[in-house]
């Protein structure tokens, strides 16, 4: 992929303050791929595909895809070892 068609994941804050009721892009993440561990923010993300589709900055594997339908929205957090949020 281009390094020029990603955003930061900064940009997935609106999407996803419908889904949680914290802030995730401060949460630390943890990539499944290569155990890269950084703040969630710092992903790289990519809107041009179905959905929404987060990869690591390390190794570029998918960490979180969130796609939006008329009835549903489908979550999938496979490629994330862990998201550690901070409880204030």
């Amino acid at each position: 992929m281009s390094e020029t068609n990603y955003l930061d994941g900064n940009a997935a804050a609106g999407s996803l303050s419908e889904l949680f009721a914290v802030d995730l892009t401060a949460a630390i993440a943890q990539c499944n791929g290569c155990g890269h561990t950084t703040v969630f923010a710092e992903s790289r993300l990519y809107v041009d595909a179905p959905g929404m589709v987060a990869r690591c900055p390390g190794c570029d594997s998918v960490l979180l895809r969130v796609v939006t339908t008329p009835n549903d929205t489908y979550l999938d957090l496979r490629g994330l070892t862990y998201l550690r949020v901070p409880n204030s």
